[in-house]
């Protein structure tokens, strides 16, 4: 049973969606606190939440499988993608993706509000047609605005508990919007040559290295400003002030070597970094709402 459902998994790029729910998470615990005096969201609602962006993401993932596969031939890091190896087919993965997006709506609007039953199916919409079909082969800055779609959890996490939206889930949205690119970018410097071989303008596959970490300084201090920006529209403690900083030095730090003779190495751990960064600020925004 799993020899046969693990090609269908692998079209969801769940590694990938962990780090959509963990951005998730706090924007469930920051709604609730500003509707509450308990900060805690409530069960069934963070597991509704959950399970209903884990089948969004995937759908829209297997979506982007399906519209790639012939790039994702001319590329090693892809190249054992499911339907790549015919594991799957095209029909059965877009029956399938399909089911996923259905499953995904319906969970929101049963179990969540309207407004983030719309925000999921414009995020699904926004990656698929205009990331995918749209963008990711016009321009080098593709994944500038297509990771649009990867900040969109924040405010339909928002969204679930509330039905609305506050400056705190923009703000916390636009965090995200900047941390993208040098996240990505870092990443694809590795790659750039198999996006170079798929005819993909991934930006380190077209500019300079120089060119590439102006961009990502420019993209970093806007992550900066913004994780800052959230702190002070929550109201954290000051504590997490003093850890973000942290984590924005050791960002800053990786940053410096991108161009440097291990250009390749600084730009590997950056991408740890990123990921690190993330993942801890998240952690950081759920306990300094209920620590407060």
């Amino acid at each position: 049973m799993m020899k046969r459902l693990s090609p269908y998994i692998a079209l969801m790029k769940l590694r990938v969606v962990e780090l959509l729910l963990v951005t998730t998470l706090p924007a469930l615990f920051l709604a609730t606190k500003t509707i509450h005096h308990s900060a805690v969201p409530s069960v069934g609602l963070t597991i509704a939440t959950l399970i209903g962006g884990t089948l969004a993401a995937g759908a829209s993932n297997a979506f982007n499988m399906i519209i790639e596969v012939d790039s994702d031939r001319l590329m090693d890091r892809t190249a054992k993608r499911p339907l790549v190896t015919g594991e799957v087919s095209e029909n059965a993965a877009f029956i399938f993706a399909s089911g996923l997006t259905i499953a995904s709506l319906v969970i929101f609007s049963i179990f969540t509000t309207l407004w983030a039953t719309i925000l999921t199916a414009a995020a699904i919409v926004f990656y698929v047609l205009l990331y995918t079909i749209g963008l990711k082969r016009r321009t080098s800055q593709n994944i500038v605005w297509g990771g649009i779609a990867g900040c969109m959890p924040v405010i339909i996490g928002w969204a679930a508990v509330t039905n609305s939206l506050s400056w705190t889930a923009w703000f916390f949205f636009i965090l995200i919007f900047f941390w993208t690119p040098p996240h990505f970018w870092a990443l694809a410097i590795k790659y750039k040559d198999d996006y170079s071989a798929a005819g993909i303008p991934m930006l380190p596959s077209v500019a300079s290295i120089k060119s590439v970490q102006r961009q990502m300084w420019f993209h970093t201090i806007g992550m900066i400003a913004f994780s800052f920006a959230v702190l002070a529209s929550a109201h954290l403690p000051w504590w997490s002030w003093v850890i973000t900083g942290l984590l924005a030095a050791g960002f800053i730090v990786q940053l410096l070597n991108i161009d440097g003779p291990d250009g390749n190495k600084a730009a590997a751990k950056l991408f740890q970094w990123s990921i690190t960064y993330l993942s801890t600020y998240s952690l950081l925004l759920i306990a300094g709402v209920l620590l407060i």
